[in-house]
C-alpha cells in the first residue's frame, strides 16, 4: 500500500518537494496547498493527480493523507508540526525545524509521544558525497580527524525572518555533527547585518568538541562567488567536498605530516608527506530524491530516519547557541 503524502508550501523550494515526492517509488502524491494561486498552478502542471488547496489545516483534516511535507517559512515549522502530529501525521518538516530550542524541544516531544515518523529535511547528510565520507571516516583512511571547515557564500536572496546563521547554517551543522556523531562542548559566532537591520547577512561560526576536534563554519548570503565547500583535515589523509563542482565533488589528497619511528633531532621529527590526489567516482543520485525516498521507506518499514526529531534538535541546539553567541558579541556558550 503506498504511503499518501501532501506537501503544504509550493513555493521557492516546496515546488521540488512536489517534483520529488511525484517520483519516489511507494508514494502517492494526494494533495498540495499553498495560499499563493500561482504556486498551486505550478504545483497543479508537476502532479495534475493531486488535489490542490489554499488552507494547509486542510491537510490535517484530510483521512486520505498519511503524511505531511512541511515545505513553509521556518518561523511556522514548530506550530505546523504539532498541528499534524496531533492530526496523526507523520511529519517530514524542512530544515531547520524550529527557531527556537524550546519549541524544537516540543516538537520532538511531540513525536515521540504519538509514535509518528518524524524527519527533518536536513537534505546534505543524504548527499552521496556525504555517505562516501561517512565511509571514509569509518574505515580509517581519514585517520583521526583533527578539525574541519566549511563555507556557504553567495550574493544570494535575501531573507528577512531568518538570518544567515539560521537559513544556510542548518547545511553545515547537520553535516559536522552527523560525520563526529557528537554534541560540541562549546560554541561561539560573530557576524554582521550590512544590508538589513537584526537580520545578519554573514556570520563565522566556531564549535569545539570534547575529545579536542573542533570546526569552523562561514556563512553568507553577500558574497562575490557561490561556494559550496567542506574540507576535512586528518591525521592520515585530508579530504575536500566541493558541492559547487559539476563533477569533481570529492577529493582526497595523501597528505600530512609523518612521525618515523625513530629519529635522532627534532627537525626529524615531523616530516612533510605530498602525495597523491585521487578523485573518486561517485554516483550522483540527487540529495532530495534520495531523502524524500527515505521518508517514505520509514513510513513503510516503521523505522526511524537518520535525521529524525533528535538529530533535528541537536542542529538546533548548536545553531541556538550560535545565536546567543551572536547576540552577546561572540561570547563562547558551552553546551556540555
Amino acid at each position: 500500500m503506498s504511503v499518501r503524502i501532501a506537501v503544504a508550501g509550493a513555493g521557492y523550494w516546496g515546488i521540488n518537494h512536489v517534483r520529488a515526492f511525484a517520483a519516489v517509488p511507494g508514494a502517492e502524491l494526494v494533495a498540495v496547498a499553498d495560499p499563493d494561486a500561482g504556486a498551486r498552478a505550478r504545483a497543479h502542471k508537476l502532479a495534475p493527480g493531486a488535489r490542490v488547496v489554499s488552507a494547509i489545516e486542510a491537510l490535517y483534516e484530510d483521512p486520505n493523507v498519511d503524511a505531511v511535507v512541511l515545505a513553509t517559512p521556518a518561523r511556522d515549522h514548530a506550530a505546523q508540526a504539532l498541528a499534524a502530529l496531533a492530526a496523526g501525521k507523520h511529519v517530514f518538516v524542512e530544515k531547520p525545524m524550529a527557531l527556537r530550542l524550546d519549541d524544537a524541544v516540543l516538537v520532538t516531544e511531540a513525536a515521540r509521544a504519538r509514535g509518528r515518523c518524524y524527519m527533518v529535511g536536513h537534505l546534505m547528510v543524504y548527499h552521496p558525497v556525504v555517505t562516501q565520507l561517512r565511509r571514509l571516516i569509518a574505515d580509517g583512511t581519514i585517520g583521526e580527524i583533527h578539525y574541519l571547515y566549511a563555507s556557504r557564500v553567495n550574493l544570494g536572496r535575501l531573507r528577512r525572518d531568518e538570518n544567515a546563521l539560521w537559513s544556510f547554517g542548518p547545511h553545515d551543522v547537520s553535516i559536522i555533527l552527523d560525520l563526529l556523531g557528537q554534541r560540541p562542548s562549546q560554541v561561539s559566532a560573530h557576524g554582521h547585518a550590512y544590508l538589513q537591520a537584526g537580520v545578519e547577512d554573514v556570520v563565522f561560526v566556531h564549535m569545539d568538541f570534547p575529545d579536542g576536534k573542533m570546526a569552523h563554519v562561514q556563512l553568507s548570503w553577500l558574497d562575490p562567488r557561490k561556494e559550496r565547500r567542506l574540507t576535512i583535515v586528518g591525521s592520515r589523509r585530508m579530504v575536500e567536498f566541493d558541492d559547487v563542482h559539476s563533477t569533481e565533488k570529492l577529493r582526497i589528497y595523501d597528505k600530512g605530516y609523518d612521525r618515523p619511528p625513530t629519529f635522532t633531532q627534532f627537525g626529524e621529527y615531523l616530516t612533510v608527506r605530498h602525495g597523491d590526489v585521487h578523485i573518486p567516482r561517485v554516483d550522483l543520485t540527487e540529495p532530495l530524491g534520495l531523502e524524500c525516498r527515505h521518508f517514505v521507506e520509514c513510513i513503510a518499514e516503521g523505522r526511524a530516519p537518520r535525521s529524525g526529531a533528535a538529530e533535528g534538535l541537536e542542529v538546533v541546539r548548536v545553531l541556538a547557541a550560535a545565536q546567543e553567541s551572536l547576540e552577546r558579541g561572540g561570547a563562547t556558550i558551552a553546551l556540555l
